[in-house]
């Protein structure tokens, strides 16, 4: 089966609904239905969360951070704490992420393994700086900002995922076949995920997608988060370089001592939200 043949049988298998999760996706998933149930009660929100310890950590982790109430107070040490602190909504976007981060951890060959270690880095970037963004600059639902920018890149970890069955898939793709299928399987993967259609309609857009001025949308944040993310996509696309500050458009919209104020912001959300190890 060659490149082209191959990407074709991914993206058919996606139309049609055959898209296979990885048992601990699987796991995952039942945990985030339970907390989308508005009658889940907080000491059984404290329960799921500790039964995924990686989830009861980074819930840790980000409500010790500047971004979520964390500084100039005694940290918090514990999960009913750190609930409590983040809110549920919050607490959603990381049991998302570790949704995301589970597409990784079937992928044997080590080339595609270093690729999804720097999807996923570039993926807790872009989710804290669109989270600071919509806070500061675009005037959209922080949380909503969050959850998109973590789930953005679910169809490339997806596609990762399967290119592990067809050796030497995402090398040198010149058509950019890749590029096309991975917009299939990602629509795709996004139903079966049930992400809402507001997030699922602002990905579908960022491939392509122009930045208005002023940025006040939720595709504008995604863009802007994308492009500002110190750690780029191995499966580029959605992404253009940025001209230095002071030779855009975007510099009439805030200045650069508040984007470096962003960044670095990002930079500790991003840490609280997981490193790139694979687990």
């Amino acid at each position: 089966m060659n490149k082209l043949e191959a990407f074709g049988y991914i993206a058919a298998q996606a139309v049609r609904g055959e898209i296979t999760f990885p048992t601990s996706v699987n796991a995952v998933l039942r945990l985030q239905l339970a907390l989308d149930d508005p009658d889940c009660h907080i000491d059984e929100a404290i329960r799921l969360v500790l039964s995924e310890p990686q989830l009861a950590a980074r819930t840790v982790a980000m409500a010790n951070t500047a971004t979520f109430g964390g500084s100039g107070g005694a940290p918090v040490t514990n999960v009913r704490s750190a609930v409590g602190r983040i809110g549920y909504r919050r607490l959603q976007a990381l049991v998302a992420s570790l949704v995301v981060r589970q597409f990784g951890n079937r992928i044997v060959d080590p080339g595609l393994r270093s690729k999804a270690e720097q999807l996923w880095e570039h993926t807790t970037h872009v989710a804290a700086i669109a989270h600071s963004l919509a806070r500061r600059i675009t005037g959209i639902d922080p949380d909503t900002a969050l959850f998109a920018g973590i789930v953005h890149e679910v169809g490339a970890f997806y596609l990762l995922a399967r290119a592990d069955e067809f050796p030497g898939l995402l090398d040198d793709d010149p058509e950019n076949w890749g590029a096309l299928c991975e917009d299939v399987v990602s629509v795709e993967v996004m139903k079966k995920l049930s992400i809402p259609p507001l997030v699922a309609e602002a990905i579908g857009g960022m491939r392509g997608g122009w930045l208005n001025m002023p940025p006040a949308t939720l595709l504008d944040t995604l863009l802007l988060a994308n492009q500002y993310a110190p750690v780029p996509s191995p499966l580029d696309g959605k992404r253009t370089a940025l001209p230095p500050h002071g030779e855009s458009a975007v510099d009439f919209v805030f200045d650069e001592q508040t984007l470096n104020e962003i960044l670095a912001e990002s930079a500790e959300t991003a840490r609280a939200m997981g490193d790139a190890a694979l687990v």
